[in-house]
């Protein structure tokens, strides 16, 4: 994909070296372990590999573009079902941190996709700012999924997003009830009329994305769109188009 620019300041880590450490370490034992240790493929359960090459094949990208109802343009690389969605899950809630690298050509195709379309021939390069993982998610994974998918497509993640408050898991909620769990949940460092492009693991409503656009938007950020590994197939929103 293509590499953008990149503000040192703008990409420092909330967490210290310590923390850091542990992510990387944690991320490096799992990788390891999961080679020494086979598991059942996640797409189709057939033993020995965490992904067959069959399944493999499903996760080939098919990049789309959904139009959220504030307007915000969200490129996704994968539909959010089947083999895909069986390996974001896993993970996500089983921590199967190798799949990372083989849902990366699905978001960097979702990048392209989206610098493409949204970055101005000759402009400088937006900042890529991934949706922060919450302090129970950290705590449960020792990973931040979204970052480490980014990490294995060679996008440099500027992590100025944090969680204001806690919020409800979203998973049971209906679209409205989505839209006042997160409100108000996200603020952003001062990005000085910065360009940026979001980036998810997944779009399903879109209520995450647009909370995240405001609190960049407060930060004095300008949001180009938004990029996730995978689209909901759901009937959030009916605009989908192939892009």
């Amino acid at each position: 994909m293509r590499h953008p620019t990149h503000s040192a300041a703008h990409a420092q880590r909330a967490a210290g070296p310590l923390g850091e450490l542990w992510r990387v370490t944690h991320a490096a034992f799992a990788e390891v372990g999961a080679l020494a240790f086979p598991v059942p493929c996640v797409g189709c359960g057939e033993p020995p590999a965490t992904l067959c090459a069959t399944c493999r094949l499903e996760l080939q990208p098919l990049v789309r573009l959904r139009a959220l109802d504030a307007g915000l343009r969200v490129w996704s690389g994968l539909p959010f079902s089947g083999v895909p969605a069986r390996a974001i899950r896993a993970l996500k809630s089983e921590v199967r941190t190798p799949l990372a690298r083989a849902l990366a050509p699905a978001l960097g195709a979702a990048l392209d996709a989206a610098w493409d379309a949204a970055v101005a021939r000759g402009a400088p390069g937006p900042l890529l700012v991934p949706i922060p993982t919450s302090a129970a998610s950290w705590r449960r994974r020792g990973v931040r999924v979204v970052e480490l998918v980014m990490r294995h497509a060679h996008a440099p993640d500027a992590r100025v997003l944090r969680h204001a408050r806690r919020v409800a898991d979203q998973r049971t909620l209906s679209r409205a009830q989505r839209g006042r769990n997160v409100a108000e949940s996200m603020r952003c460092a001062q990005l000085s009329g910065a360009s940026v492009l979001l980036v998810d693991d997944v779009v399903t409503s879109g209520a995450t994305l647009g909370e995240a656009s405001r609190a960049v938007a407060a930060a004095g950020g300008r949001v180009l769109g938004a990029v996730t590994v995978a689209s909901t197939p759901l009937d959030f929103d009916r605009s989908q188009v192939h892009a």
